[in-house]
């Protein structure tokens, strides 16, 4: 092999997992937020628990959301030094968004991040008939490509919002004229939800990467078909899990403080809407944002209780940012390609 092309192949590989861990430590607040703000957990044990849990979610979640991923852009009829450096560039944007977030202590979407830097840098180096839209393939009821990722982007926190509006109110009926003791209860429960969110986040989150790398690999000829090696879900869970271990501190006053005042049956409902919402998208191939699945549920548990102690000021600052994710994010691998160019 040429050794160029090899050293290429390694660091984008490299990058992948930087990606992987910035995903991790983006996402951790996303998932013990509610479980720290609801007093249900130390920090420390809330992290402990999550990581062990995020780290069987990649293993035991199976491989639709990285074929989804893998095969939204198509690179195979490129030169093969163009098309890793594509990947290399589209990577680096989205770590350089979601740290630009995560220093500003916004919950951004690292999935929103992923795919609009590949497809900003796609349309400026290869062009855009090289991202697969799916668009189309909409009116015939099939979804493919970047219009089935962001159908699920978009319906997710939707779904979200209202499974926690739902479950809160029917969570608010069974518990009336309890006894206030049942918050012990209600945040020893607490400690199973939040190991489902932690698994389906794995088994959702960690898949994009999964995708992308085994992308990399045949594009740089080491294997011969789209299908994901078991080393690369190992290096995968092991690098989100590090990821979730280091956390994302700025981020957990934001979703836990900042939106509506979380009790223990807030926590509660929360965790057992996005753990569903996240974990039935993960079987169908389709990956959704954490951040906004969970987000979303805060802000329909506290719509169905009192919806003018929503901070709906916050929502709106959060919805905005998960809009100008996807260009923001392509402009940074843009900026990163140029870059590039000019200096190679």
């Amino acid at each position: 092999m040429d050794p160029t092309l090899l050293v290429l192949v390694i660091a984008t590989i490299l990058v992948v997992l930087a990606f992987e861990y910035t995903n991790g430590f983006h996402d951790a607040a996303n998932i013990i937020a509610t479980v720290i703000a609801s007093r249900a957990m130390t920090p420390v044990q809330a992290v402990l628990l999550v990581a062990f849990f995020e780290f069987l979610g990649p293993l035991l979640g199976g491989t639709a959301v990285a074929n989804t991923i893998g095969k939204f852009i198509t690179l195979d009829d490129l030169d093969r030094t163009l098309a890793l450096t594509i990947v290399l560039c589209g990577l680096s944007g989205a770590i350089a968004w979601n740290l630009l977030t995560w220093w500003f202590g916004i919950p951004s979407s690292s999935s929103h991040a992923l795919v609009g830097g590949l497809a900003g840098v796609v349309m400026v180096a290869a062009g855009s008939g090289h991202v697969v839209w799916g668009f189309g393939d909409l009116l015939h009821g099939e979804l493919n490509g970047v219009a089935k990722v962001i159908v699920a982007l978009i319906l997710s926190p939707i779904i979200g919002f209202w499974v926690g509006y739902i479950l809160h109110r029917i969570m608010l009926t069974l518990l009336r004229g309890a006894h206030p003791s049942i918050n012990r209860d209600l945040r020893h429960l607490q400690y199973v939800t939040s190991a489902g969110l932690a698994f389906s986040h794995g088994a959702n989150d960690a898949q994009k990467s999964m995708g992308i790398l085994t992308l990399v690999l045949l594009l740089g000829g080491f294997i011969p078909t789209f299908e994901v090696p078991f080393w690369v879900m190992l290096a995968c869970s092991m690098t989100i899990t590090l990821g979730i271990l280091s956390g994302g501190w700025q981020i957990v006053r934001t979703l836990g403080f900042s939106i509506y005042k979380i009790r223990p049956v807030h926590a509660l409902d929360s965790q057992m809407t996005a753990a569903g919402v996240i974990f039935s998208s993960s079987m169908f191939g389709a990956p959704v944002s954490t951040t906004h699945v969970v987000a979303s549920s805060i802000m329909g548990i506290g719509a169905s209780e009192r919806p003018k102690a929503v901070r709906w000021g916050k929502a709106f600052e959060i919805i905005t940012t998960w809009l100008i994710t996807i260009p923001g994010a392509a402009l940074m691998s843009i900026c990163c390609y140029l870059l590039v160019n000019f200096f190679v």
